[in-house]
């Protein structure tokens, strides 16, 4: 049974992202005081008196349709006027999928007539709703929150998402409100793969996840910088159960923008950091840019697998060679990561789709692929012979035994005689000979090499 789900909606700007921060103990949402900030649905995880649930933050529901407007000429437009009508379809779908609704709304401000149009869209939806007053940090705002009563929803709490006043509070009503009655009842500990989707602004990786999973899961624009946080979306490929991160494109970091772009880059790294498999989505119309390989680093420095994915691969024209003279230059400017898989696709029309998830769960078997200890030794052994070590000191280097000490990443440990005879460029080759063998496509391994201690030496 899937865990159960608590959406906050409300108006723009009363705090639904900080009260998200709050219930799920971290800052994963992008916070600030421009009203349309969020702009897709976020999922996070709490747990509350043996219960755990699913919190999703939405965007502001705004009851009025903007004025027509020219697009923003800035890399990252902080108001959200353009996106008005999407961030109202993706609220609506938090709360078409919620358990319980939670409506945030501003003890400062009192009830307006926007709060009044949000009331009247959940009265419809018939879901059990409970309402936050937010803002309420001293005793007037307090006492003045209870006229939130008068939008005739469900119970209403003074709290402060800044502070926690009342959040405690508020959490009981929740589980107490949620269609489970056990903590047997929910999910066990979530065991799906993680692949997070990066790459550059305006590359398409918002339409890459929504192709993935058939449904308009995040906002898509022409406009850099549509996406600000990392969205999380459960999906189940051939059984296996998946998570797709979409995140903020990285922009080279002296064009980051102080404020909302700045957080909203560094909540893509972390979703880097927490990923077991990594897409990195490239335009084909751009080619390999600086900043690619700049993006490329940052997931080889986090050890992470890798799938290569050429966007936009439609609006190329191709005749026998293109594809051949593609990969020549993905080799040649990303060189450093000769064993990630590369895959040709469009976003737009769905072509070869299916092959960035299949590629993507082959990779994560290669990373959780483990070496025999006999195995190793017997590649070791066969690579020293054909290639023995070369060193300037009257001492030969001597590999006494390797083993795999880890998976996700690979990591190998050799018992040598002194690390100060290995060079580099034999511990290329050693990482090489292992590939030979047991490619692990996608994947960086890690060459530990440790001294024997030097007692035996000196008898």
């Amino acid at each position: 049974m899937k865990k159960p789900l608590v959406a906050l909606v409300g108006r723009p700007n009363v705090g639904k992202s900080a009260l998200y921060n709050r219930l799920v103990g971290e800052r994963q949402a992008v916070v600030s005081d421009v009203p349309g900030t969020t702009r897709d649905r976020l999922i996070g995880e709490t747990e509350w008196n043996g219960a755990t649930f699913k919190v999703v933050d939405t965007g502001g529901i705004e009851v009025y349709q903007p004025k027509e407007a020219s697009q923003p000429v800035s890399p990252l437009e902080e108001g959200s006027e353009l996106f008005v009508p999407q961030i109202r379809a993706q609220a609506m779908l938090a709360i078409e999928e919620a358990d319980v609704i939670v409506m945030v709304v501003d003890a400062i401000q009192g009830i307006t007539a926007a709060d009044q149009e949000v009331a009247d869209i959940l009265h419809r939806s018939h879901k059990p709703v409970l309402v936050a007053a937010n803002k309420a940090d001293n005793v007037k705002r307090h006492d003045d929150a209870f006229e939130f009563y008068g939008l005739g929803l469900g119970e209403v709490f003074a709290v402060s998402a800044l502070h926690g006043i009342g959040t405690g509070d508020l959490l009981d009503a929740v589980v107490a409100a949620l269609p489970y009655e056990s903590p047997e009842d929910y999910d066990a500990e979530d065991d799906s793969i993680k692949i997070a989707i990066v790459g550059r602004p305006n590359v398409g990786k918002s339409s890459l996840l929504n192709k993935l999973i058939g449904q308009d899961r995040v906002i898509v624009s022409d406009i850099a910088g549509t996406t600000r946080d990392a969205v999380d979306m459960q999906v189940t490929w051939e059984g296996i159960p998946i998570t797709l991160i979409d995140t903020a494109g990285i922009r080279r970091r002296g064009r980051v923008e102080q404020g909302i772009e700045q957080y909203s880059v560094i909540r893509a790294q972390k979703a880097v950091e927490r990923a077991d498999v990594v897409l990195l989505v490239i335009d084909a119309q751009d080619g390999i840019t600086q900043q690619d390989a700049h993006i490329a680093g940052m997931i080889q420095d986090e050890y992470k697998s890798a799938v290569i994915v050429i966007n936009k691969w439609d609006a190329i024209e191709k005749d026998t060679n293109t594809m051949n003279a593609f990969m020549e230059d993905i080799r040649r400017d990303l060189a450093f990561l000769p064993f990630v898989p590369v895959v040709f696709i469009s976003a737009l029309t769905g072509q070869r789709i299916h092959s960035v998830l299949e590629t993507a769960i082959r990779v994560q078997e290669e990373r959780l692929t483990r070496i025999p200890t006999s195995e190793l030794n017997r590649i070791v052994r066969e690579a020293m012979l054909r290639h023995a070590p070369q060193t300037k000191q009257p001492r030969p280097l001597k590999i006494f035994v390797a083993q795999q000490v880890r998976v996700d990443p690979p990591t190998f440990l050799f018992h040598i005689n002194d690390t100060s005879l290995l060079h580099f460029t034999y511990e290329r080759y050693l990482e090489n000979q292992i590939r030979r063998v047991y490619p692990f496509t996608g994947t960086p391994i890690r060459l530990s090499f440790r001294a024997r201690e030097r007692r035996k030496r000196e008898k």
